[in-house]
């Protein structure tokens, strides 16, 4: 997720207005900083910004990759006869949700800077990613 920056104008002729749409616009949002500055008789107001709805859907994306993950996992450690952990530990199930990994390449960076490896179920765990991004998307 990333942050935004947004501009408004605030002169002094229609204050009243500029400033109704500068609260409206900010309880739309997650506020990461403001900065103002007055110049040629208007207000100039900075917001830097995460859109609460982008933020939601993310985390909505995120909880789906992680439950489809840990299915995932839970059959394939039985299957090994392993514990669940013994596949993929929670903390990578939460990396792994969070960036979304669609190549195996992508995988191996994010278990990489974890000191892991992505064999030998890369394949397998990209799958399921992409499996439930696509499910998404429809």
């Amino acid at each position: 997720m990333s942050t935004e920056i947004r501009t408004f104008i605030i002169p002094d002729a229609t204050a009243e207005e500029g400033q109704a749409q500068l609260s409206s616009f900010l309880r739309t949002v997650e506020v990461q900083r403001i900065d103002t500055a007055y110049a040629d008789g208007a207000w100039r107001v900075l917001v830097l910004f995460t859109d609460l709805r982008r933020k939601e859907e993310s985390l909505q994306i995120e909880a789906a990759i992680a439950a489809a993950l840990n299915g995932w996992r839970d059959k394939a450690a039985a299957q090994a006869g392993q514990p669940r952990e013994a596949m993929l530990s929670d903390d990578v199930v939460s990396e792994i949700a969070r960036f979304a990994p669609t190549t195996e390449h992508e995988l191996s960076i994010i278990l990489g800077a974890r000191g892991q490896t992505a064999a030998p179920h890369g394949a397998e765990i990209v799958q399921v990613v992409r499996s439930t991004l696509d499910l998404l998307i429809d």
